[in-house]
């Protein structure tokens, strides 16, 4: 008996399903490919009785049966989310190929959960080894979850990375989801789980890995709510890394749906802030495609009727501009946001004062101003002490880049400095 043809496995449903482990979604499509019952069962070393329930609704939640169930069909471990963290120096780029594939699936999925679509089930993750059950939740356990999130971003905020711990602290209390609860706090514990996974997805993003595998999650859990909110901020999150590794255009999808799902709740005080978010991410996708118009407007309407509640997000906000500003050639105005978000950045937020920090020294250095070669040399010290793969790859590297083309041994030495430090692994 042959293998499944791999072409399979490429459209658009069954890429979302894969994405999200929904093994009976994946065997039922096979099905209307021409794909038996037997043969799936042979390949993936399951009884045909097994197939049958799995395609009904059981759920396959044991992480060794799906990476036997990857195997035997032949689909890449990394499309069912079953690799992550494990890409070594020396494994080839599949970017081109699974990275579509994962986009497509992100894609897929924010307007599932968006449009109100009913997912089967989640996934589940491997528990921690001698990790214990709770015999029931409590919003005890709603608050401890959020309580945890909220402590590991501070400490991602000040070091950057974390993925790992974060990816750990996931796995785990997904887990709560099977213990019994009332329907309210099942509801909590979702919401809160689906922000615990937005972070741990853009944590793997600061960290160099991808992260697309829990955003999705981040959106089926919101989505089993109808948590708008929790589906909005997945969105963001998921629409800053699209930008900045090279995919706007996916990015604006994402952010469009975000920012219809903010609608319904415009009495929510956090709904401004995150309107404005989606706006900048907005203007910073649309400067990365040289839309200087609608990269403009959309500035400008973050801006409209919001007030930052706190220095942090005034000076996120102030960064966010100036990165627009940078991309989109207006030098002036992003060395004014830049100076004024250095400025609000607490000591608690060194990862995002790094960065500001690394922008002004690439925007004076661009100028030929004197000042930028003492500026590039703290932002330069600064980001080889962060955990941070993303400041340095998309932060540093411009600033190198700046360097290099400006003549005199001392410059040409600090860039050296500055490529080196950005392409060592951490």
């Amino acid at each position: 008996m042959g293998p499944i043809d791999p072409e399979f496995f490429e459209g658009d449903d069954m890429r979302a399903a894969l994405a999200a482990r929904d093994i009976g979604t994946v065997y039922r499509l096979l099905g209307r490919l021409g794909v038996s019952q037997r043969r799936i069962a042979q390949l993936a070393g399951q009884s045909q009785s097994e197939v049958s329930e799995i395609r009904k609704g059981r759920q396959v939640r044991d992480v060794w049966v799906l990476e036997r169930i990857a195997d035997g069909l032949g689909i890449p471990r990394a499309w069912m989310g079953l690799s992550y963290g494990e890409q070594t120096p020396d494994t080839p780029p599949v970017e081109e190929v699974d990275g579509a594939m994962r986009r497509r699936s992100l894609v897929a999925t924010t307007m599932a959960a968006a449009l109100g679509q009913a997912f089967l089930g989640l996934p589940e993750l491997a528990l921690p080894t001698g990790q214990v059950l709770p015999s029931r939740l409590d919003m005890a356990h709603v608050h401890t979850v959020r309580a945890v999130t909220e402590q590991l971003r501070g400490v991602a905020r000040y070091y950057g990375g974390q993925a790992e711990v974060f990816g750990a602290v996931a796995a785990l209390y997904t887990r709560w989801m099977q213990v019994p609860a009332t329907d309210a706090v099942k509801a909590q514990l979702a919401a809160a789980l689906a922000e615990l996974h937005t972070e741990t997805g853009w944590w793997g993003y600061d960290s160099g890995l991808d992260g697309t595998g829990f955003f999705t999650r981040a959106l089926r859990l919101a989505g089993t709510t109808r948590d708008t909110y929790g589906i909005a901020n997945t969105a963001w999150h998921a629409g800053m890394v699209l930008t900045r590794t090279g995919h706007p255009d996916h990015a604006l999808k994402l952010l469009q749906l975000g920012r219809f799902q903010l609608r319904p709740q415009a009495d929510d005080s956090r709904v401004p802030t995150l309107i404005a978010r989606l706006g900048r991410t907005s203007a910073a996708a649309y400067a990365r495609m040289g839309g200087l118009d609608e990269a403009t407007r959309c500035l400008a309407e973050a801006r409209e009727g919001w007030e930052p509640r706190d220095t942090f997000e005034r000076a996120d906000a102030d960064l966010g501009t100036a990165v627009v500003q940078r991309d989109l050639g207006r030098f002036d105005a992003a060395e004014r946001f830049a100076t004024s978000a250095a400025r609000t950045y607490s000591e608690g937020h060194r990862r995002g004062r790094t960065m500001t920090e690394l922008l002004l020294a690439e925007v004076h250095v661009r100028a030929g101003e004197p000042r930028g070669l003492t500026l590039a040399h703290q932002a330069i010290k600064e980001v080889s002490t962060l955990q941070s793969v993303a400041a340095r790859r998309e932060w540093l590297m411009p600033l190198a880049t700046a360097l290099e083309a400006r003549p005199g041994t001392d410059t040409q030495e600090l860039a050296r400095t500055a490529r080196q430090i950005a392409t060592t692994q951490i």
